[in-house]
């Protein structure tokens, strides 16, 4: 038995020892020649393109390329033989925007891909959205028709999911109208006292919510909404099944009826969200901010544009802005309505406007957060800097250059310690 047991705790010792699985070892790099990625219009920018393997040049590397204005790429070329695994490009832009140099590799039957995007000027760059006349009285009234109606809230406690120092709630409220529902999971300190708060808002997608419960931990009311009108804490196969059935496309219902669009009540929702929050009796009547990535960076800016109540904001690649650019051959942000559209049906154009978070972002007063990488082609950075240009508020501006459509830990850690610092945290 006592050589069983010795078996057995060699054994467990081991376990963490075990080889994982972590990334490539073919890579390719591609890499400018300022080391910040930024120039000015009519500078060239130099880049240096490495197809590796175990961090050396791979001989006679086959690359497929393309380089130009990010999304409308003017060069393109197939099969290229790098004989000393190497390239250097060279570009310019004379006016602001950002060029890519996106670069695949085809190595031992596979592809492997890098990229750069270069910044040209970009504190000069502005948004080509529009803002309609009756913008302001639009928003107005669909939130006066939502508050028309009590918010009617239910919160049950999750005691699976309650720590020590936290309680965990799944709540609801009412929305726009009786039986539209918001849901999401509140987190409390569990420590009597009053709080500050911080509302949490989704990306793009249907799914289950766990709760911010961490930043509660540290002295704060968090809540984390769902957008859709359905409990969060359902089995994953009812939301993959929702999105593959009644929810595909949301994010394009009533595009031309604005009265009609689908996020009409989503951002109503994320309003009456504020409204929860500061009928809790733990909340300190001072601060409450509103963060999100992507399709929740819009919903962070449509809220801090909408509800003064709000004193901070965390924006990170903020999806839903700028989508008139593609009208001028520019980079438009997700879901890129008009990108490729020969001939847009302009009710559409119109009824965007009321939905671009550059008309949200021009209303904002209180302070923000952005921060975005280059290389992402889902919010590409042509759209994300020229929503950030149009805040007049004050405003922090962190980037991650290598940074696709997701984020670097220290880039979440910065992300955090900021909204901390808002809430007197830190």
């Amino acid at each position: 038995m006592k050589r069983y047991k010795i078996i057995l705790f060699a054994l467990l010792l081991a376990l963490p020892m075990m080889a994982q699985i972590r990334g490539n070892n073919i890579t390719v790099t591609v890499t400018p020649d300022h080391q910040d990625w930024n120039y000015q219009t009519g500078e060239k920018a130099n880049f240096v393109v490495n197809v590796l393997r175990s961090g050396t040049l791979i001989d006679n590397a086959v690359i497929d390329f393309e380089a130009g204005p990010e999304m409308y790429p003017d060069v393109k070329r197939q099969n290229v033989t790098l004989k000393d695994g190497t390239m250097k490009w060279t570009s310019s832009m004379k006016t602001p925007g950002f060029y890519r140099l996106r670069v695949v590799a085809h190595v031992g039957g596979k592809d492997y891909v890098g990229a750069c995007t270069a910044a040209f000027s970009p504190e000069k760059l502005l948004p080509a959205t529009q803002c309609p006349a009756d913008f302001d009285q639009f928003w107005k009234k669909a939130l006066d028709e939502a508050r028309a109606y009590d918010l009617d809230p239910h919160r049950e406690l999750l005691p699976e999911r309650c720590t020590k120092d936290v309680n965990v709630y799944e709540v609801s409220f009412v929305n726009n109208r009786p039986g539209s529902r918001i849901y999401g999971i509140l987190c409390v300190p569990v420590k009597e006292g009053k709080y500050p708060a911080l509302l949490r808002v989704p990306g793009a997608g249907v799914r289950p919510y766990g709760g911010d419960i961490w930043t509660a931990s540290q002295g704060a009311i968090t809540l984390e909404i769902g957008i859709h009108g359905i409990p969060v804490t359902m089995q994953q196969k009812v939301y993959d099944d929702l999105l593959q059935g009644a929810l595909n496309g949301y994010w394009e219902t009533n595009l031309d009826q604005p009265e009609k669009n689908y996020y009409r009540r989503v951002v109503t929702g994320a309003v009456r969200a504020v409204d929860f929050i500061a009928s809790l009796p733990e909340w300190n009547g001072r601060e409450v901010g509103v963060t999100g990535s992507s399709q929740g960076g819009f919903l962070s800016l449509a809220v801090a544009g909408l509800d003064k109540r709000i004193t901070f904001f965390g924006a990170v690649h903020d999806a839903m802005c700028d989508y008139e650019s593609a009208l001028k051959g520019v980079a438009c942000g997700w879901p890129h309505y008009f990108y490729g559209v020969e001939k847009p049906d302009m009710k559409k154009v119109e009824g965007a406007r009321y939905y671009d978070g550059v008309n949200f972002a021009r209303r904002i007063t209180c302070p923000g957060w952005f921060s975005f990488g280059y290389n992402d082609d889902v919010v590409p950075p042509t759209a994300a800097y020229a929503t950030y240009n149009v805040v007049t508020a004050p405003k922090t501006l962190s980037i991650y250059q290598m940074t696709a459509h997701f984020w670097y830990q220290e880039q979440w850690d910065e992300w955090e310690n900021w909204l901390l610092q808002q809430m007197h945290l830190r």
